[in-house]
Formats: C-alpha cells, structure tokens, sequence
C-alpha cells in the first residue's frame, strides 16, 4: 500500500515504512473550504457509489479497520468510531491514538471508508437585547455537506490500532498483532474488516492461520489492499494473498490498472481507484493521497452497503456480488490486474445475482487442510521399530579371507595423500585472504529511497 502525499508548507512529511519504498508527500488542506476536499472524491460517482446510496448507506454495519490508529475526534469521523483496542501495546485503549511510523495512516482509511462530513459552524449575529435567545441544539447534527464523505457514511468503525514500520516500543512483533488484531475484531461485532497493510511476501506466518479461519467461520468479509509496485510490491503480498480475502488492486485516474499504486496476483478480486485520492487526517486535517491502502475502503464500504442492505447475506455471497457485477477489464475473465474486474457499487447493489456455492477467492479452511498437513509446530518422536516374529531372511554373515598385499610402490599413494592435502591448505589460505580483504572494503550498499507512506508488516521468517 503505496501511499502519496504532498505538504502545502516547505517540509514534507516522508517516512520509510518497515522494508517498503512509499512515494510522494502528503498534502495538508491549505485555505479553501473543506467542502473543496468533497468535491475532489470522484469515486463516488464513477465507482456507482452516489448511486448505491438508494439503497443502502451503510446503517447498522460495524466495520473494523486494522491500521494505525484512527483519530475519532477529526469533524468528519463525528460519532463514527464507536469501539476499539491497541494490539501493539504502545496505543492508547480505544484504538483512538495515531501510533506507528506513518501515524495518519489510519484515519485517511477510515474517512474514506466511513466519513460523514461536518458542517461549519456560521457565526449569528449578535441578539438584541429585546431578543429571546434561542436554545441551543441538544444534538449536534449527522454529517454536513463539508469535508470527506465515506462510501457508507451510516456505518460504524471500530479502531484497531498497530504499530508498523518502525521498531514497536510496545514489543509486540507484526506477526502477534494481525492475528490478535482479527480475533478482536471478530469478536467486536465487526461484520467487515478493513486490512490497508501488507508484506513484500506471498507467504504468512502459519501463526496467522487460526485467526483467519476464524472470521471466515465467524461469516466476516475481510478485505486487504494488494500493495503497490512504487513501495516494492512487485505481487500481492500477504495478507492480501490468504484465500478467501477479497483483495483490492488499484486504477489510475484513467481507470486502467495503476503502474505505481498498485500490484498483481492471482488473489486478486477487484480493481477501484488508487490515485488522487483524498482524505482525513490527525488534527483535523486533510490529505491527498494514492495506493492501494485508499482502494481498500471503497471496497470495504461498498461490502458494509451490502451488509446493511441484507443483514443476513452470508459472507460468502457479499464478496461474490462484488466480484461478479464488476466491470470486466484487461485479459477476458480473471486476471492478475484487474480481478474480476473494476468495482462497480451500483450493480452490487441493485443487480440480481446468482447464489454462488462457494466464495470464489478461495476458503482458508480448504487451504490449511491441504497445505498445512503434516506440519506441525514440535517434531514428534521418531517411531519405534515394531517387533516381528518372523524368521531371518538373511544369510548368515561370513569372515572374509585376507588376502595377500599387492606388490606395489607404497611411495605413490602417499604421494597423492601430500598432494591433495596441500592443494586444500592453498584454497583455505586464499579463501582466508580474501575474506579479510573483503572486510576490510565492504561493498557500498544502495540507500532504500524514501517516498513516502504504506502500511507494512513484516514477512515471516521462513524456520
């Protein structure tokens, strides 16, 4: 999950993300009104989300975003977050303190995925002294027209916050908090997961698998950004590659398959805007951004819409009506960039679509019974011999005769003994030469460039 941004003050904002390369600099909202940041989320119309909202805005469906922490008090996440935890160990209680090296990480994927807006308080003029004061509003009012407007905007977020990218002084490894993470959210009531961080590697710690079984029992959609080639995601890295994960690739803003914010794979299940994107961040602010960590709450979003439209449509059936009413794009069919295809939240909404027998990105249940069998975490006991009676089948063993030493110059094997004994002294002593050589003029190693802002876990250390 690449993530852009630019500053409007001289310094930018660019922190190097634990073994990825993030481009771009982070935008803070300059002078305008905020409503200018509104009319910056195009999504929302040619994703088929404006359309969506006839049916459905999400009421009623607890989304978990799994990130940075989320800022419940930024205007546009007013009465939004209602729930949450630390599983870093460095966090505060709620989930609700920005922690990690890219700490605005996690409310730019909240807004986006759930933002009301605010409105602006206007000052009145002042009363007369013959005028009765009007009594204050009770209640503040849902939403506004200004600001960042989420894709379900009537859902609820629970904040799970974690540290990524940088030494966690909690002490908690990457690998402890996403599996710790998911159970919680499970739990929590969360019917959506929202999972805008990644790893350079396919492959998981077999650690995580418990976990992921369980909100795929428990009927829970998680959804995961596919990372982006700018911060060394060549190809989805996991947790984006867990079967049964609906994992989002990102488009340019012509629509096609980005080059930067985004990647490729097979787990691959539908393609949504990655670049120019905008949204919240700490202190009130906002942000222009890009990757496939902003892809994944639209999707996520469009999954709660669906969730709050029919409550009691199983997990399985949500991904499907996803993937299966997206606009076919690149190769016929399914394909490492696109997916199913390009998301399309009007027709998820609106079209009929077929009971699909299975989830078609896959069942961590089928995967763990035949990729995980046989593998166990302690060795067992090596078996014991079982005992027989059945009679030897060997002949008996025989003393062979000595027989009378060869008339041959003994000089002549010694002399291939010395030789082949001196030829290994040299190699040792020329290997040994060169190796202090080498230390004392170590090669220059390339600097990792700095660009910027993606979530990353670290990838599993192979035993």
């Amino acid at each position: 999950m690449t993530v852009r941004y630019r500053r409007t003050f001289s310094a930018g904002l660019a922190t190097l993300m634990a073994g990825s390369a993030l481009a771009g600099a982070l935008l803070t909202a300059p002078a305008a009104s905020a409503d200018a940041w509104r009319d910056k989320e195009f999504w929302l119309k040619e994703s088929g989300v404006t359309n969506a909202w006839q049916v459905s805005k999400g009421a009623g469906v607890k989304v978990a975003i799994i990130d940075s922490g989320i800022d419940g008090n930024h205007p546009d996440l007013k009465g939004v977050v209602v729930g949450g935890t630390d599983v870093s160990g460095a966090g505060a209680p709620n989930g609700q303190k920005s922690i990690g090296a890219k700490t605005e990480h996690g409310t730019l994927v909240a807004t986006m995925l759930a933002g009301r807006g605010h409105t602006t308080p206007t000052a009145s003029p002042s009363p007369s002294a013959s005028a009765t004061p009007a009594a204050p509003p009770t209640v503040p009012p849902a939403g506004g027209p200004e600001g960042i407007t989420g894709v379900a905007p009537e859902a609820e977020i629970l904040a799970v916050s974690t540290w990524l990218g940088s030494p966690n002084p909690g002490g908690k490894s990457d690998q402890e908090q996403i599996p710790d993470a998911v159970r919680w959210a499970v739990d929590n009531g969360a019917k959506v997961i929202n999972i805008s961080l990644g790893s350079t590697s396919p492959d998981w710690p077999q650690s995580w698998d418990a976990a992921f079984l369980y909100a795929e029992q428990k009927d829970v959609v998680i959804v995961a950004a596919a990372g982006n080639r700018v911060g060394g995601n060549i190809q989805v890295g996991a947790p984006a590659t867990i079967p049964g994960v609906l994992t989002v690739a990102g488009l340019d803003g012509d629509g096609r398959a980005s080059v930067d914010s985004s990647s490729q794979g097979i787990s691959i299940g539908v393609a949504a805007p990655a670049e120019n994107l905008v949204g919240g961040i700490p202190g009130g602010g906002y942000a222009e951004w890009a990757g496939t960590s902003g892809a994944a709450p639209i999707v996520s979003g469009v999954a709660a819409l669906i969730r709050s439209k029919w409550p009691e449509m199983s997990a399985t059936q949500v991904i499907n009506r996803i993937v299966s009413t997206a606009k076919d794009a690149g190769a016929p069919g399914k394909d490492p960039l696109y997916g199913y295809g390009i998301l399309n939240a009007e027709a998820a909404l609106k079209d009929d679509v077929p009971t699909a027998s299975s989830n078609p990105l896959g069942s961590i249940a089928d995967w763990i019974r035949v990729h995980r069998r046989g593998d166990f975490s302690t060795p067992s006991q090596a078996p014991a011999a079982s005992p027989t009676s059945a009679a030897p089948t060997l002949a008996d063993p025989t003393v062979p005769v000595a027989k009378t030493p060869a008339t041959v110059d003994d000089a002549l094997p010694a002399a291939v003994v010395l030789g082949f004994g001196a030829l290994f002294i040299a190699l040792v002593t020329g290997a040994a030469i060169q190796l202090r050589r080498v230390s004392k003029n170590p090669p220059a190693v390339p600097e990792e460039a700095e660009t910027g802002a993606m979530m990353k876990v670290d990838p599993p250390v192979k035993k």
